[in-house]
């Protein structure tokens, strides 16, 4: 699938660059396509330098979590809900806690860290299937809920939007947290009606009714606010959230005598090696975006949009933040490299820009992950899980442009 999109994109630019120096005598984009190449893999070793530091100090503070105990008792008190949602994992099976620990990844914002993780997840839900060849209720809800991608700490997105000269990094946090809440209810929403899962359960409801109640209150005091003011308050809550949680990780290690700064070492180790291995990938899509968006053929493609969303009526700024959303099922990194090249062509700050990060921070990346998840286990029937994933993201796609509309339109 990553080999037909990559290909399609380069196929597509040669066609659009084509069609402009036959029919409008715009030789000089093929020099142009050429110094876009070289732009973007100057580019892509920039991005990979502040991405090495990010994903080796979270990882570094992950360890420090799960060394502390952090990680287990997560895993203890989310049981009753799991036993409810996943009937057919005993209680205390290692799957348990290898999933808690994928969902902290995720909530992070550390997708590169969460998938080795969730694939010890997938492999331990695989040793209690009766059917290889067949997902379990199990491992669907688990791999729906990993690509809705509830995501509490966007730190990913913060680092890109630092790179490209952003002023307040975290500004998009409260947008984040609201699109990813609505994709995340939405996957779990459909595979309960799919699978007739006890949503209506008093043990279900006592973790899921307070997690709404505060969602909704929120939601409700952001509604009363200023653009101006839910900017600042992003702004405070996600920085004072991201550094509350670096020295809570430190503090109950140093209360359960975790030698912190050898466990920190040992999981930014780790981090490094998640890291180095994805320079690749971001060369290769940042490239094929930029010969993509050079050659004329991305701008067409959303000038159509535009002209079609303007017809009926509707605010078209948007369109422009489109590119992530559409690449995002099929390839992180595809979504990744349209995200920065917004930024770059947009402006870092601009409402295309501010759109596209809270998409990107909205969902996962439903084919690649349904791909690798269930890849690496051999699972070959995934029954409703695709349609299960899909809705959720396209959940957080619609949600993050509506909530960037309230914040920043």
């Amino acid at each position: 699938m990553l080999n037909t999109l990559w290909l399609g994109f380069f196929i597509v630019a040669a066609v659009s660059a084509l069609a402009q120096w036959l029919l409008a005598g715009h030789g000089q984009v093929f020099g142009a396509m050429v110094e876009s190449l070289f732009a973007m893999a100057k580019l892509s070793v920039e991005v990979m330098v502040l991405l090495f530091g990010t994903l080796t100090m979270w990882l570094g503070f992950l360890r420090i979590a799960e060394k502390a105990g952090i990680v287990d008792a997560l895993a203890r008190w989310l049981a009753p809900l799991f036993a409810r949602l996943m009937p057919g994992v005993p209680r205390g099976h290692p799957a348990l806690g290898l999933m808690t620990l994928n969902f902290a990844a995720n909530a992070l914002g550390l997708d590169n860290a969460a998938t080795p993780i969730g694939l010890k997840a997938m492999r331990a839900l695989q040793d209690l299937n009766p059917e290889p060849g067949t997902a379990t209720n199990a491992q669907i809800l688990f791999l729906v809920l990993n690509a809705s991608s509830l995501t509490l700490l966007p730190v990913s997105i913060f680092m890109y939007r630092m790179q490209q000269g952003a002023p307040d990094p975290t500004l998009v946090f409260l947008p984040i947290l609201l699109a990813t809440s609505a994709s995340t209810l939405a996957g779990l929403l459909a595979v309960a009606v799919v699978q007739r899962l006890p949503l209506l359960h008093p043990v279900v409801l006592a973790y899921l009714v307070p997690v709404a109640l505060v969602l909704a209150g929120f939601m409700a005091l952001l509604a009363t606010l200023s653009a101006a003011a839910l900017a600042q308050l992003s702004s405070l809550l996600g920085n004072l959230t991201l550094f509350s949680l670096v020295v809570a990780f430190l503090l109950v290690g140093a209360w359960r005598k975790v030698p912190v700064y050898e466990a920190f070492v040992e999981g930014a180790r780790e981090g490094f090696d998640v890291a180095k291995g994805l320079l690749p990938y971001l060369v290769a899509m940042l490239c094929a975006v930029g010969v993509l968006r050079t050659s004329g053929a991305l701008g067409y493609a959303l000038d159509g949009i535009r002209w079609c969303v303007e017809t009926v009526g509707m605010d078209a700024r948007f369109v422009d933040a489109l590119p992530t959303a559409l690449v995002k099922p099929f390839s992180g990194s595809a979504a990744r490299a349209m995200l920065i090249e917004t930024m770059q062509t947009q402006g870092v700050d601009s409402f295309a820009a501010l759109t596209a990060a809270t998409v990107q921070g909205s969902t996962e990346t439903t084919f690649y992950v349904l791909a690798v998840y269930f890849g690496a286990v051999g699972i070959q029937r995934a029954r409703h899980a695709v349609g299960c994933a899909l809705l959720a993201e396209l959940a957080g796609v619609i949600a993050a442009i509506a909530v960037c509309y309230q914040f920043f339109g």
